[in-house]
């Protein structure tokens, strides 16, 4: 990454014990990243993300006001910059919680400092890629116009209400239209990591996904499986 971008990134902290705070503000300073903001409530975590857009969130779990999935579903309202949970509970179905709301990792408590720092560095990583998707503004696929730009997604006349991941995915396999993509392919542009254990992840936001574009998530006619290859995106009105 960039120095410059790095040194520049706003990382938001959200817990409400000020040792993890502090820990993950000097590791984060280690690996040159200067500008941190650390909140200890979610409300207070909802408004200051409304005001000064952080490029990245890492996000307790259990707060004192308001646990992390719902501030996680207030700031989806108007933000899409990548959010990090952290929580004590390593449960997969909470993790599957995590992602449904709209978040785009989970790290389970303790955790190792060094990383967080990696996630967050492998996170931001994608910012490239995001701030030049394509040399077009939109994608039109069937009744789906996909709207680069200003990351928004409508089917017919209905907008569709989508995570930042769920975003990313589709915009990636759009650009690729027609194409089999594969999983592995997939995570590692996306997610910015080694695909190594990854096929559940992306199963389940590409079943969200589905659940979200299709008249019929279990007959898909936009984003297809090709069995044993990956998936690719089709314009169903073409034959």
């Amino acid at each position: 990454m960039d120095a410059i971008m790095q040194t520049k990134s706003k990382i938001m902290i959200v817990d409400d014990e000020q040792d993890i705070l502090d820990l993950l503000e000097k590791t984060l300073n280690l690996e040159g990243y200067g500008n941190i903001i650390k909140i200890t409530n979610g409300q207070l975590a909802v408004n200051t993300c409304r005001e000064i857009q952080p490029d990245i969130i890492i996000l307790d779990v259990m707060l004192p006001d308001m646990d992390g999935y719902e501030v996680c579903r207030r700031i989806r309202e108007f933000s899409i910059c990548p959010i990090l949970f952290l929580s004590s509970k390593n449960d997969e179905l909470d993790k599957i919680l995590g992602l449904a709301v709209g978040g785009d990792d989970y790290v389970a408590k303790p955790f190792s400092p060094k990383e967080i720092a990696y996630r967050v560095k492998a996170q931001l990583r994608r910012a490239g890629y995001k701030q030049n998707p394509s040399q077009h503004d939109s994608v039109k696929i069937g009744e789906l116009m996909i709207d680069l730009e200003g990351c928004r997604v409508m089917k017919g006349s209905d907008s569709i209400e989508l995570t930042a991941r769920e975003f990313e995915i589709l915009q990636y396999l759009a650009e690729n239209k027609g194409r089999v993509i594969s999983r592995e392919r997939l995570y590692e542009t996306i997610w910015g990591e080694d695909s190594f254990g990854c096929d559940n992840t992306v199963m389940v936001h590409i079943r969200h996904l589905r659940e979200k574009l299709e008249d019929n998530p279990a007959i898909p006619r936009y984003i297809v499986t090709m069995k044993g290859l990956g998936y690719k995106l089709v314009n169903p009105n073409e034959k």
